[in-house]
């Protein structure tokens, strides 16, 4: 299982994809940006998977793969 971050551009967005991935049975939670990423709201979503996951209607902004103590952009919208 690879570890991800997911920011958004508002609050409602983390919160929506935060729901949806726990509704498909994954487990994700809500927590403040690093700093070494920006991000609109300053929410991101913290959880593991096999790949980045996009889902539609979360304001998603960018997914970032968490290895090594650095973080790779997956995906960006």
């Amino acid at each position: 299982m690879n570890r991800y971050i997911a920011t958004f551009s508002s609050h409602f967005g983390a919160l929506s994809y935060c729901k949806a991935l726990k509704n498909q049975g994954i487990a994700a939670k809500l927590m403040p940006v690093p700093r070494r990423v920006s991000s609109s709201c300053g929410t991101c979503v913290y959880y593991e998977s096999i790949s980045a996951i996009d889902l539609d209607g979360c304001e998603l902004d960018s997914v970032y793969l968490e290895a090594n103590n650095r973080l790779e952009c997956m995906l960006r919208k």
